[in-house]
């Protein structure tokens, strides 16, 4: 659920934009209100984990996102909506930031570790690729209002739940301490950053590098803070593993290229090929199946036969292919032809790379600092889905903008944005691929 509403929104923003008279570029903080404060309060929520319990945490970030998720659903202005949305990313953190740290103590053998990490990756991929679908089947059946609306049965399911079967769990109290400046200076500099990138187009360039350069000090005090803190959110020796520092890294460029994927992608189906929110659903729908058969039926077998590194690869190139082919689409795209194969090479490609990526990043931190190192991973995974769908989308615009204003007709212009980012989300498919077999390749015993 928490996954599924990082982009449950993205083909109900026409109606969105329809309704509420969002700008273009102003309607990527529909989905940036809920993946900022999402990404920045991770290893926040992570610590505060620790210390309150972990089934407490998890409990009432479950009830926080179930209310703001009925904030979105009655949301009659942008500013509303807008804050509603990061209300969830707060509950979305506070509920995600405990689960794979819960997994990895529960399942400490490798083999039965390897299939829950598989499921866990499953169940967040198929949330994913499925709000697409729900997204336009609510959308064109009810109206964008019960994309929210639906997170209710399934909230308050999921809370009663984890108070009835969640074993209890004592935490070390707060009196430990927790890092509360350094969670608001990553989260800032977060903010900022998708700020600086989203309106870079609109206002001045000297505006724009300022920007940039308040987020850079924000990263830097941030950074400072974590090396002088008695208690930091992140230990910076955790970044000193190959491992762990290496994986993160291809994970934000890998997690990127699929956010963008899946906002410019769904746009592109809406805007150019004119399909419907019900029609541009169902056309994403083989994603999710296809995610959730290759991640349980073969994903940690594939990882147990031929090792974490070679699946990683072999995902990384799928992905580069399934981008290629979507940057070569053209105007009067046919769906099982243009649309079809790339959507599902992407979707084997990330089947294979996410089990194995996460495998590779928690090998890389010791046992006692696996909570630190799934914060961290959940971090730069929202951290990847914020920035590539700010650059991603913001090159698209420029670009069609850039056409209209030298005479283009709307919809070849649109389509030749589009063409434009994911040209760039190719290379940055391939600039991770590179990345992934440089550094973490199994040094030789």
């Amino acid at each position: 659920m928490t996954v599924l509403d990082g982009n449950i929104v993205t083909v109900a923003m026409p109606a969105m934009q329809r309704d509420l008279g969002f700008s273009g570029p102003g309607l990527a903080w529909v989905v940036n209100a809920y993946l900022i404060p999402f990404g920045g309060l991770l290893l926040l929520a992570g610590r505060l984990g620790d210390l309150l319990g972990r089934k407490r945490m998890f409990a009432t970030g479950l009830a926080l996102f179930t209310a703001a998720s009925l904030l979105c659903a009655v949301a009659t202005g942008q500013g509303m909506l807008i804050a509603a949305r990061a209300l969830q990313g707060v509950g979305g953190a506070m509920t995600s930031a405990v689960v794979l740290g819960m997994l990895v103590a529960l399942f400490p053998e490798p083999q039965e570790q390897g299939r829950a990490i598989a499921v866990f990756s499953a169940v967040g991929a198929a949330g994913g690729a499925l709000g697409t679908f729900l997204g336009g089947a609510l959308t064109q059946a009810l109206s964008w209002h019960w994309i929210f609306l639906i997170n209710l049965p399934t909230g308050l399911a999921a809370w009663f739940a984890a108070l009835r079967i969640l074993a209890p769990e004592r935490g070390t109290g707060l009196r430990q301490g927790a890092d509360f400046p350094g969670a608001a200076l990553v989260t800032g500099a977060l903010m900022l950053t998708v700020h600086a990138i989203i309106g870079a187009g609109h206002r001045g360039p000297l505006a724009t590098l300022l920007l940039a350069a308040l987020a850079v000090s924000l990263f830097t005090g941030f950074a400072l803070r974590q090396a002088r803190a008695r208690r930091p959110l992140l230990r910076l020796r955790l970044l000193r593993s190959r491992l762990l520092a290496g994986a993160n890294a291809v994970q934000v460029l890998m997690i990127a290229t699929m956010y963008g994927f899946q906002f410019l992608g769904a746009l592109y189906l809406q805007r150019v090929l004119a399909y419907g929110e019900l029609a541009t659903g169902t056309a994403f729908l083989p994603a999710p199946v296809a995610i959730g058969l290759l991640m349980l039926g073969l994903s940690a077998r594939t990882i147990t036969r031929y090792g974490a590194y070679r699946v990683l690869l072999g995902g990384l190139v799928l992905i580069v292919a399934g981008t290629a082919l979507l940057s070569r689409m053209p105007v009067a795209a046919s769906y099982p032809v243009d649309v079809l194969p790339p959507l599902l090479l992407l979707a084997a490609g990330f089947a294979a790379a996410m089990p194995a990526l996460t495998g590779l990043a928690m090998s890389g931190a010791r046992p006692e600092e696996a909570g630190l190192a799934s914060g961290l991973f959940n971090t730069t995974q929202v951290v990847g889905g914020s920035l590539g769908l700010a650059v991603l989308g913001t090159l698209a615009a420029s670009r069609t903008g850039g056409l209209l204003a030298r005479g283009a007709e709307l919809v070849p212009a649109t389509a030749e944005g589009y063409r434009l980012a994911f040209r760039a989300a190719t290379a940055v498919a391939v600039t991770a691929l590179v990345l992934a077999a440089a550094v973490l390749r199994p040094r030789s015993r």
